[in-house]
């Protein structure tokens, strides 16, 4: 039997600031209504239901107007539950990062890309997603639709694929800052292996997505090396709830609270991180 996580929260506070206007939310999932949408048996986790409306009550709380969901490990290759909850949410403010493997064709790539979808995601922290052997393959497959790969890897598997993920012809999104972790400062080894300054631009190349605040970066402790870190690195940073926060233990983190974290930077790089960043990467208007 697969750990249950904890619920999403009931509420958000209000923030001391709202997010700009066209602000991003680049990664959140849905779960749910369970009857309607079966987890997989192969998965890591088993998260409560986490709705459309309870997400769309939130983002209204922080003023984001777009958004991204990605698709969830719970689900396998199934992404059924994403899709139908990407149309609720409205064609054209929502954009999603799928799940597919080797066995995906181009009609199906085709269809998705009409639906909406502009990136895949590769989970190989957790268990449910495709395997190591398919990221090359489905890689190639999906850049002539323009789309990005997401990567999702535990920090000791980084030294092995940071040069495999450098030479694919896509932008690659690290998945939650690459599991950087409070403390490391700019001369830790995995944090330059993850992110060095002057690689990680989004549509050329490579990208780095900020997720993740309560668990991998807290920037109330950040001075100095963390500061300095995300100042030179916001041309690559893209910002994200990750709601409902799929969490075993410990407090779930209130949205608003992360998002007063960003107002302690400049305007102009709040603005890059949460607007313009993630429009670069998944098409969006500006």
């Amino acid at each position: 039997m697969t750990a249950l996580c904890q619920p999403a929260r009931g509420s958000v506070s209000q923030p001391k600031e709202r997010a700009p206007a066209k602000s991003v939310d680049c990664h959140f999932h849905i779960f749910g209504p369970d009857a309607r949408y079966p987890y997989a048996q192969n998965r890591g986790y088993t998260p409560p239901e986490a709705l459309v409306p309870q997400y769309k009550a939130m983002i209204a709380t922080l003023g984001i107007e777009r958004m991204v969901i990605v698709h969830s490990s719970v689900y396998g290759t199934n992404n059924r539950c994403s899709l139908d909850s990407m149309a609720k949410l409205g064609r054209g403010c929502c954009f999603m990062v799928a799940v597919v493997d080797e066995r995906v064709g181009e009609a199906e790539l085709k269809r998705l890309d009409r639906l909406g979808v502009r990136g895949v995601r590769f989970n190989l922290f957790n268990v449910g997603g495709p395997s190591r052997d398919a990221l090359d393959i489905v890689a190639r497959r999906i850049a002539p639709l323009g789309w990005h790969l997401q990567v999702y890897v535990a920090r000791a598997q980084l030294p092995e694929l940071a040069p495999v993920l450098a030479a694919l012809p896509l932008p690659v999104v690290i998945d939650r800052m690459g599991q950087i972790m409070t403390g490391w400062g700019l001369d830790h080894p995995g944090a330059r292996r993850v992110a060095p300054a002057d690689r990680w631009r989004p549509r050329q190349g490579q990208a780095l997505r900020l997720s993740q605040l309560e668990r991998r970066i807290s920037l109330r402790r950040r001075r100095p090396a963390g500061a300095r870190a995300h100042r030179r690195r916001g041309g690559a940073l893209s910002g994200d709830t990750d709601w409902p926060h799929p969490n075993f233990a410990g407090t779930i983190a209130d949205d608003s609270e992360l998002l007063d974290l960003l107002s302690e930077w400049s305007p102009a790089l709040r603005h890059k991180i949460l607007v313009e960043n993630p429009a670069a990467l998944c098409g969006f208007p500006l």
